[in-house]
């Protein structure tokens, strides 16, 4: 399998998984002339695209959606709640046909990939986020919620290929501008996780088979991609199992920018 990731942050997110036969994106929210461009260094097209995932209805994650859905006649797959949410957005105008209904813990195939969407806490409709399988290869994809549990962590577990949100540092955001009710939300149950709590989810998933964690969705305002990186160590390194932080390579998802493609192996 291979896994790209086209963008991430509050701004937009898509990432990109396949194999030769099967083109998956999961979320939409960036422009189709950037989506686009993303995958043309991953020498595909969108047309090439074979369905899109998507993990929730808020803008940075399906504002690209209605262009290439419609241009391309691409699948879109999404629990209902989160599809009733995208047909209330009027400016998307997405044909019902390109709709498939998905049920969080219900696997499905698409091509020779089989996907699990796990449901989250985020202030969405009914969120999710996926596990792909694919020729004994396993990636997990959360990167917007507000707390896990023992069943996401079970969901997740024994992963080759992990891309966790480290959001936001608690300190920048809590001195910094944003609104009283916003900061609320961000640091609520349903909001975003924390750079430290990134690194305690990671403490719990980390395994043998693990061989690339991708940290994401990093807020422009309230996180730095050294901050991020630095915290989740801190946790690998302060945690008490026998793993230590060199066992396995990280990076930091950017904005603007896509990240290498990483060839994930069959365990």
């Amino acid at each position: 399998m291979r896994f790209c990731n086209i963008a991430s942050g509050s701004s937009g997110n898509c990432t990109y998984a396949g194999d030769d036969e099967t083109h998956l994106i999961i979320d939409a929210g960036i422009s189709g002339k950037r989506i686009e461009a993303g995958l043309n260094d991953l020498d595909l097209t969108t047309a090439d695209v074979t369905g899109v995932l998507i993990t929730h209805e808020h803008t940075d994650h399906i504002g690209g959606l209605g262009v290439i859905a419609k241009r391309y006649g691409i699948p879109v797959y999404a629990t209902g709640g989160t599809i009733d949410a995208i047909r209330d957005n009027t400016r998307l105008n997405i044909p019902d046909h390109l709709f498939h209904v998905i049920r969080g813990d219900d696997e499905f195939c698409i091509g020779d990939f089989r996907i699990l969407p796990i449901p989250v806490s985020h202030d969405a409709a009914e969120p999710v986020a996926y596990r792909l399988e694919n020729n004994g290869t396993r990636v997990s994809v959360a990167t917007d919620l507000g707390v896990y549990d023992e069943h996401i962590v079970e969901c997740m577990s024994d992963s080759d290929l992990l891309m966790l949100e480290a959001n936001h540092d608690v300190h920048m955001l809590e001195a910094g501008p944003y609104p009283y009710s916003l900061k609320r939300r961000i640091l609520g149950e349903k909001g975003h996780l924390s750079n430290d709590h990134c690194g305690k989810l990671l403490t719990e998933l980390i395994s043998d088979r693990l061989q690339q964690v991708v940290l994401g969705h990093l807020s422009k305002d309230n996180n730095m991609e050294e901050l991020a990186y630095e915290t989740v160590r801190l946790e690998v390194t302060m945690s008490d199992d026998d793993y230590r932080w060199g066992d396995f390579p990280v990076c930091v998802a950017h904005r603007d920018f896509r990240t290498d493609c990483f060839e994930v192996l069959a365990g």
